[in-house]
């Protein structure tokens, strides 16, 4: 199913139709400020290894990221921080940002893993903040492409409908996407390091 989301004025009852379908243990594709993305609920541990399936990779080398609707989980899944990490998260995000932070002892849990880091996300798109919200947790996540390769298709909502029809029931339609990923900073020893550049630019 294609469904049709208007970014800038998202109806709640479409929203409230694909948390429904996240709960029951669906996975969705959906765009954020930079490329379009598959997800789940973490909640449901058969999604997130079905969603490791469709990528092509074990559930433990899975290298998937937890989208929040703002920062009030980090406790949840990430250890105490630098406060000087914390500030710099927050005057970035909502953005085109990954920040990749040691894990709490409920991220192995998730992954059925010893992870010892998780990549966090809050991307700037109303209607997928406004999912994760209305699911009342975070959501995994992965983006469409390959890590080395942003192809055509990826960008077009329709396109990615089309090659994904056979695994995934739901695309979620919020116009053209970005063919740009989002910038990945490694905050684990306390300092920032910028270890993928992408749309997000650090002041």
């Amino acid at each position: 199913m294609l469904l049709k989301i208007y970014p800038e004025n998202t109806n709640q009852k479409e929203i409230q139709k694909v948390v429904a379908y996240l709960k029951k243990g669906g996975l969705f594709i959906f765009p954020t400020d930079t490329v379009y993305s598959i997800g789940c609920d973490l909640s449901n541990s058969r999604a997130v290894e079905k969603m490791a399936k469709i990528k092509g990779v074990k559930l433990k080398d899975a290298k998937f990221s937890l989208i929040c609707y703002d920062l009030s989980h980090l406790s949840d899944f990430c250890k105490p921080m630098d406060n000087a990490v914390f500030k710099m998260m927050k005057k970035a995000l909502p953005g085109a940002f990954t920040f990749i932070l040691n894990a709490s002892n409920n991220v192995p849990k998730l992954f059925k893993a010893k992870k010892k880091t998780i990549g966090i996300r809050v991307p700037d798109n109303n209607i997928i903040r406004e999912i994760v919200k209305e699911l009342g947790n975070p959501i995994v996540s992965t983006s469409v492409h390959d890590d080395d390769e942003v192809v055509e298709y990826t960008t077009n909502p329709e396109l990615i409908h089309e090659k994904y029809a056979n695994d995934i029931d739901l695309v979620i339609d919020g116009g053209y996407g970005n063919n740009v990923a989002s910038t990945v900073i490694d905050c684990t020893n306390g300092e920032a390091v910028i270890i993928r550049q992408g749309l997000g630019l650090v002041d």
